[in-house]
């Protein structure tokens, strides 16, 4: 292997110092590159008027443009370099154009590995993936993969029939790497497409989407399993004795993804009902494997097992629809005329933004008692937008009371006591007689 790539440099040296067509290629390269960057100053400045005037394009179309326009540069250099490759090789012998071929081959793997490397998101496996197409690139173009291979199975251990070598290694990263991206990208795609078919409801689109995550994800990995050369059998028997070990420690875990699947599959909740657990009082963000995301109105989010939502008392304020009826108590003097009392809240309530009226959500007032010091009434509404809060809208209810009663000259009464001060050494019998 040491040989190999001694060859090769001493090779390479010989081409960049022996004079000939070897220094015309290597010349022609350096001005095909000097004219490239003049080329990008030219015209950068109309491609980026053209760019910025495709408003109705697609994203995915727009990030690979703004990606070629960072390297305008190096697509001029590579149309160029092989133009004067494909005239080279019809007007002179081959060898004269064949430092120009390699560099040109080079420079296209460059920009194609720079532009699928965009599909992976973190930037250290981002990173790892272009280094190793490069040098996978770099080794095709100067035909040295069967080299590199050779030595890279020679580095192997054997443990009976089992061989894992260097190359097997590589070769499974690579694989399962692409798997990931592809498992990934598919499952991105059938969660769009299935949260944009209205005939199937929110829950069983989470249900759906994850169970087609676990089908990709697992197949990635039996497929990872057999790359890498181990008996599946054996691993069923090891996993089978490990699986009862952990699922005494994990009981909980399993218990809320047993939990979860059984919350999306009888659609008890899903993403968007207003729901109270508590003292928690919120909105389903999302639900998960093992817990549901719940926003508060504060701008919390609370993380809930599922375990705890099949457990105990859950009100789901939008279960069956979105209107929520909402009740309010107040009192009144016993001086005041009860009918007017009514309407006058009535058409109070009426007038506060988010209260519905009409048909079945038409606001009512009713008279619940003669309290001691006042007309007892509950006010009861409806609003059909829970997640904007609860609290907020019975405080502007009772303003819009306030101002309503305020106007009318109806007056809400409060308890009043009289204190009296009795002279020093006053008897019981005297308190008793005044």
């Amino acid at each position: 292997m040491v040989a190999a790539f001694s060859a090769q440099f001493e090779k390479l040296l010989d081409l960049i110092v022996t004079p000939g067509w070897r220094q015309y290629q290597l010349l022609i390269i350096l001005l095909l590159w000097a004219l490239a960057l003049l080329l990008k100053f030219l015209t950068q400045s109309k491609w980026d008027s053209w760019a910025r005037s495709r408003t109705g394009w697609p994203k995915w179309r727009l990030r690979i443009l703004v990606q070629l326009m960072r390297r305008l540069a190096l697509l001029y250099f590579i149309l160029l370099s092989w133009a004067i490759y494909l005239i080279m090789q019809q007007l002179t012998w081959p060898s004269r154009s064949y430092i120009i071929g390699v560099i040109a081959t080079l420079a296209a793997a460059w920009l194609a590995i720079a532009l699928v490397a965009r599909l992976v998101q973190n930037r250290t496996l981002r990173r790892i993936f272009k280094w190793a197409m490069w040098i996978y690139a770099t080794l095709v173009a100067l035909n040295l993969t069967d080299d590199v291979a050779g030595f890279l199975d020679g580095v192997a251990i054997s443990i009976g029939d089992l061989h894992i070598s260097a190359l097997g290694i590589l070769k499974a990263t690579l694989l399962i790497g692409i798997l990931l991206t592809l498992a990934r990208i598919g499952t991105r795609a059938a969660e769009r497409a299935l949260q944009s078919n209205d005939d199937i409801t929110p829950s069983m689109q989470v249900l759906l989407s994850k169970g087609i995550q676990v089908l990709l994800y697992g197949a990635v990995f039996m497929a990872a399993i057999r790359t890498l050369g181990f008996d599946l059998t054996g691993i069923a028997l090891l996993s089978g004795a490990i699986g009862v070990g952990i699922g005494f420690g994990l009981q909980k875990v399993v218990s809320n993804l047993i939990s979860g699947i059984i919350i999306l599959m009888d659609r008890s909740i899903k993403p968007g009902d207003v729901i109270s657990l508590g003292d928690t009082f919120g909105w389903i963000n999302s639900l998960g494997a093992r817990y549901v995301s719940v926003v508060t109105r504060d701008g919390r989010e609370y993380l809930i097992p599922n375990e705890d939502l099949i457990t105990n008392q859950v009100v789901n304020w939008s279960h069956s629809d979105r209107f929520v009826r909402l009740d309010l108590d107040f009192g009144t003097s016993y001086d005041d005329d009860p009918h007017k009392v009514r309407a006058t809240a009535i058409r109070a309530v009426k007038a506060v933004a988010r209260v519905l009226s009409g048909g079945k959500h038409e606001p009512v007032c009713h008279i619940t008692g003669f309290g001691d010091s006042s007309v007892d009434y509950v006010l009861r509404f409806w609003i059909s937008d829970p997640t904007k809060g609860l609290t907020n809208i019975r405080g502007n209810v009772y303003l819009a009371l306030w101002d309503a009663f305020k106007e009318e000259g109806i007056s809400i009464p409060f308890p009043q006591r009289e204190i009296r001060l009795l002279p020093d050494g006053a008897t019981a019998q005297q308190i008793f007689t005044e």
